[in-house]
């Protein structure tokens, strides 16, 4: 079965960030990588994304600390 990529860059997303994650992590097909990337956010979110990255090997989380906006980050999953 071959690797599929998901992504999901995030911004202050802390309230709904889980069930975006779950809603993926379900999926009955197994073999894929999520890349959650945080654009800087102020709240709780990176804290939301860091404990799924801790539980689930196939998450990875990416933070540089910046807010860069939506299509650089979605460019960055490629």
């Amino acid at each position: 079965m071959p690797l599929l990529t998901v992504g999901i860059p995030f911004y202050n997303n802390e309230k709904t960030l889980a069930a975006a994650i779950n809603s993926v992590l379900i999926q009955t097909y197994y073999n894929f990588e999520l890349i959650l990337i945080d654009d800087g956010s102020t709240d709780k979110s990176y804290d939301v994304a860091y404990e799924f990255a801790q539980k689930d090997p196939r998450v990875q989380l990416l933070c540089d600390g910046e807010n860069k906006g939506l299509v650089s980050r979605l460019n960055q999953i490629i």
